[in-house]
């Protein structure tokens, strides 16, 4: 596997972990924003509701809010947080399936007027404490082709939303929707026209029973073009072409609807992950004998699973050594600094070429970790603290102190 070096990156970013002399998260925030204009190129008239989970960060709010963006929420806390910043509640949507009686209610006080549901039990739920309020059931999925598949957990099959919709009309709240999620870094085109397929079979169903609904919600899945997976290849995500089937199956939806019908997506990690990097340090560049006798190199990092790189037991983040551009390298396991022995990359799987010169304290720069970084980082798991972040050009923020 060839070497990353700062050219790889967009100028702001690679200035600004440059100038770091700290660990720290740094975000582009203009690179976010226009990730999000191309996005909306791509997929004309379509809005744009950022699934915040995957960085709960003001700022970056703040910057898709002023875009057009409005926000995809699955707690009230994350409700308040983007109405702080800046989005208006009538793009703000609750997108979580799972929510007691309290978080309906107190979603519903703040202003949030339109709420996920898969279930008669959760319909019940929102007609008495989100009366009068418009719901969009969300259909499983297999997951098959993402790299995390999100299929058990949520939503109902085709047949089971009809039902779902038709209990929500009869208890006075609005069917206004369907949605589907084909799970997280989905790389494939495939996936999206399985989906709408299932949404055009409801949608039929729908009509003969005198529900017609307003919008279809795609949900997430639109990966980030930066990963690599455990052995290291880069992950080649067909964009285009799931673009491509997006728009055509909006056309197929449309069709099959009779009808003005909007579109809702709500990208996560595919607006802010390639454009967030770590810049970690060294702890140190280590050999020893394994209990099966081979020999092997250690890269320790200042960072790891429980402060920053969670995924690191689905994906292999590229590494860029700023004070070593050439070599020669040596095949290392890389692993974060805590006593858990999950904090690493497989053993077995890809190794990272690693300068063999890395000295303890020297700079290395994780690219492609603005998703879920903030969200996955624990408060201080061995003592190891989260990770502050900053922005390209902009202030420094203390994540502890959000």
């Amino acid at each position: 596997m060839s070497a990353v070096t700062a050219a790889d990156l967009d100028a702001p970013l690679a200035a600004a972990l440059a100038a770091a002399t700290e660990d720290r998260l740094v975000y582009d925030l203009a690179g976010i924003e226009g990730r999000h204009d191309t996005l909306r190129r791509e997929l004309p008239g379509v809005q744009v509701r950022f699934a915040m989970k995957a960085c709960p960060v003001d700022e970056v709010l703040a910057a898709l809010a002023r875009r057009g963006a409005g926000a995809d929420a699955a707690s009230p806390g994350e409700v308040e947080q983007a109405l702080r910043a800046g989005v208006p509640v009538g793009s703000v949507h609750y997108g979580n399936t799972v929510k007691s009686d309290r978080n309906i209610a107190e979603a519903y006080r703040l202003g949030v007027r339109t709420f996920a549901t898969d279930s008669l039990q959760d319909v019940a739920a929102l007609a008495a404490h989100a009366p009068g309020a418009r719901v969009f059931c969300r259909l499983a999925t297999g997951g098959a082709g993402a790299v995390w598949g999100l299929s058990n957990k949520f939503g109902c099959p085709p047949a089971d939303a009809v039902r779902v919709l038709a209990a929500a009309r009869d208890a006075g709240l609005v069917p206004a929707g369907l949605s589907v999620h084909v799970g997280s870094q989905q790389m494939t085109g495939e996936a999206w026209h399985g989906a709408v397929e299932d949404l055009g079979e409801v949608l039929r169903v729908l009509g003969r029973h005198g529900i017609r609904v307003d919008h279809v919600n795609l949900g997430g899945g639109l990966p980030a073009l930066g990963y690599r997976d455990r052995r290291g290849t880069p992950l080649d995500p067909p964009l285009d072409k799931i673009f491509a089937v997006i728009r055509e199956g909006m056309d197929e939806l449309r069709r099959i609807h009779g009808g003005p019908l909007d579109f809702v997506i709500e990208p996560g990690r595919h607006l802010v992950a390639d454009h967030g990097a770590i810049r970690a340090h060294v702890a140190r560049l280590t050999e020893r004998r394994a209990a099966d006798g081979e020999r092997r190199h250690w890269l320790y990092l200042s960072c790891g699973k429980f402060n920053g790189l969670y995924e690191m037991d689905a994906l292999q983040y590229r590494l860029v050594f700023p004070g070593h551009p050439a070599g020669p390298y040596v095949p290392a396991v890389v692993a974060g600094p805590t006593c858990d022995s999950d904090d690493a990359y497989s053993h077995e799987e890809g190794l990272v070429p690693v300068p063999a010169a890395l000295a303890s304290g020297d700079p290395v720069w994780v690219l492609s970790c603005g998703a879920y970084a903030t969200s996955y980082t624990t408060q201080g798991f061995n003592g190891f603290a989260p990770l502050p972040y900053a922005f390209a050009g902009g202030p420094e923020r203390s994540g502890a102190d959000d």
